[in-house]
């Protein structure tokens, strides 16, 4: 029988259950500063993992811009912070 840390063991029973969405939804939101910065988060209204796709709400136009021209490399970011391909799509709205 192999003997499992306690990170690995957690990580196989969260890739194994209904659980996965909830907590990287959480980890985008609580790390949403470290991934894209101060500023843009400070002026980020909403933040939210729905399936693959990342929903980043804003109401300052040139940032909704910026966003909107940078939409890969907002998903390379995240999904390097979170260490998987988590994120496919971003809508900005």
């Amino acid at each position: 029988m192999a003997q499992l840390s306690i990170k690995q063991a957690l990580q196989q029973m969260l890739d194994n259950s209904t659980w996965k969405n909830r907590y990287m939804q959480s980890r985008v939101r609580l790390e949403w500063e470290a991934i894209m910065g101060k500023t843009i988060a400070r002026h980020t209204d909403e933040v939210k993992l729905v399936e693959h796709t990342l929903v980043i709400k804003t109401q300052v136009a040139p940032l909704k811009n910026e966003l909107l021209l940078n939409k890969q490399l907002i998903i390379q970011k995240v999904n390097e912070h979170l260490g998987e391909t988590i994120i496919r799509e971003v809508i900005i709205s």
